[in-house]
């Protein structure tokens, strides 16, 4: 079953001894394994990484639905549009675009590059993620990126540290941030040209 959302849902939770914590008992007696997948991106309408970056994720979980569906994996996909620096702190967001599966991205490592896109839309030079896909570097990560890693959040399980870490907002997202808030103090509004 695939599942979409647009917002986070945080834990009703607050007892961690609760074995019926959010359904969790009932996933288990049905065998049902949940993934949660996480796409944050700075914009949809200009920016071409983070459209491709959809695109790709769209037709990956196309390709493994049937999989998942067929082994009673539920999957949700929440798609978030971090406008904002407070939105960016509430998910650590550190480069755009991102994709976490169960909450651990699936590009370990951060690198970037010139994105003309995002450059364009905020009015100054912006960085944005590149992939690293089998050594190749890539605008946009390949649909076999992100179906390794979902198959193997899923069937691998996973091995990396989940403990919270400090976070602290790069300089980039800083500066698109600072750059779109001037960009917005410039546009005049309609009754600022009616006059």
């Amino acid at each position: 079953m695939l599942e979409k959302n647009k917002n986070l849902q945080e834990c009703c939770c607050s007892d961690s001894t609760n074995s019926n914590c959010c359904g969790e008992q009932k996933n288990a007696e049905v065998g049902k394994k949940r993934i949660v997948i996480d796409f944050l991106y700075l914009d949809l309408d200009v920016c071409t990484r983070c459209q491709g970056t959809d695109q790709t994720l769209d037709e990956a979980l196309k390709d493994v639905s049937k999989v998942l569906e067929m082994t009673g994996v539920e999957v949700i996909v929440n798609k978030v549009n971090v406008s904002s620096e407070k939105i960016a702190e509430t998910y650590q967001f550190v480069s755009s675009p991102t994709i976490r599966v169960n909450g651990h991205d699936i590009q370990m490592d951060v690198r970037e590059s010139l994105c003309e896109s995002c450059g364009d839309l905020c009015g100054d030079s912006v960085d944005c993620r590149v992939w690293v896909y089998n050594g190749v570097e890539y605008t946009e990560p390949p649909k076999e990126m992100v179906v390794e890693a979902i198959l193997k959040e899923v069937y691998g399980g996973s091995t990396r540290d989940t403990s919270a870490q400090d976070y602290s907002m790069p300089e980039n997202l800083k500066q698109f941030y600072a750059a779109m808030k001037k960009k917005d103090c410039l546009i005049p509004t309609l009754t600022d040209t009616e006059s």
